[in-house]
């Protein structure tokens, strides 16, 4: 797939990509997701691929705050903790008991259409990095509910690593050995600086996404059939006047916000200049072009006729 096809709908372009302080947001990721599933298929393998192409530089500060961590046992719960800094879409969480620790890693927040696709890649970074971090593969241990070619694909990407089948979830664990073992490249100095850093970072993005920036990239995962406020709001575990006045105190509305993404990305596709103006609304959600023209006039001034005819 060339790269307009992958980043189609998205808003992004691959100049976005090659800059140092570009953000991709979560909705934008979902639907870059979508355009492979849309195009190939829900292809077993694609998500060890994409996996094994992350190496602890990947994830900047909080992958050298895991680097240079004491033990097994203070990189894994770095790793649960700050796991909002490292790109995945599954939710981990940390248990011990007396042979070790187990991190389950919890699917189900995840869009079915492109789980097994993000889980995939969430199994083949774990399997590759938390060894490589041990010191050893040894004390490693994954089970998945996958079976068939995409296990196949996973031991590919995996080799070396303990993987087991058909188990009722996904998860991680490490022996208790490992756990309390120092690592390799412990520096207890170092990695308090770097947690504090982490921990920094964490704030921040928090703060300046915000509820609208959670809206945003819940509208962003849909295109095609938008959630509603009243959707938005359960999803997030609140009612719809909590939200709305979230978004207030924010200076936007839902209304806004919705009619912000639509614009950016009719404009995007109409600038492409590959789809028609009735392309272009169906994949907006809208069942006709007069509809969506008289939209996107309301949100630009100008018609997508003319943005399309300059393209």
């Amino acid at each position: 797939m060339d790269a307009a096809a992958v980043l189609r709908g998205t808003g992004l372009s691959v100049v976005d990509l090659r800059r140092e302080d570009a953000e991709v947001e979560a909705g934008q990721e979902l639907a870059i997701a979508r355009n492979l599933v849309g195009a190939l298929g829900d292809l077993p393998g694609l998500g060890a691929d994409a996996g094994s192409r992350y190496t602890v530089g990947n994830f900047g500060v909080a992958g050298f705050a895991l680097l240079t961590a004491a033990t097994g046992r203070d990189m894994l719960r770095l790793g649960v903790r700050y796991a909002p800094l490292s790109f995945a879409f599954i939710r981990p969480s940390l248990r011990e008991d007396a042979s070790g620790a187990v991190v389950l890693l919890h699917d189900e927040e995840i869009p079915a259409d492109v789980r097994a696709l993000f889980v995939e890649r969430e199994i083949t970074k774990v399997g590759r990095l938390v060894p490589a971090l041990l010191g050893g593969a040894a004390a490693v241990h994954l089970r998945t509910s996958f079976d068939g070619e995409r296990v196949q694909a996973l031991r590919a990407a995996l080799p070396g690593v303990d993987l087991r089948a058909g188990a009722p979830r996904h998860e991680l664990s490490v022996e208790r050995a490992a756990l309390d073992a120092p690592l390799p490249q412990a520096d207890p100095f170092t990695a308090a600086a770097l947690e504090r850093q982490c921990a920094e970072l964490l704030d921040r993005r928090r703060v300046r996404s915000g509820m609208a920036a959670t809206v945003r990239a819940k509208l962003l995962a849909d295109l095609a059939h938008p959630p509603s406020m009243e959707d938005v709001a359960a999803a997030l575990h609140v009612d719809v006047r909590t939200l709305r006045r979230h978004l207030a105190d924010e200076g936007t509305s839902f209304r806004a916000l919705a009619d912000e993404v639509r614009a950016t990305l009719a404009t995007e596709l109409l600038g492409a200049g590959g789809l028609t103006v009735q392309e272009v609304a169906a994949r907006l959600g809208y069942h006709d072009a007069a509809g969506f023209s008289r939209a996107y006039r309301r949100w630009t001034g100008t018609t997508p006729g003319s943005v399309r005819a300059a393209a």
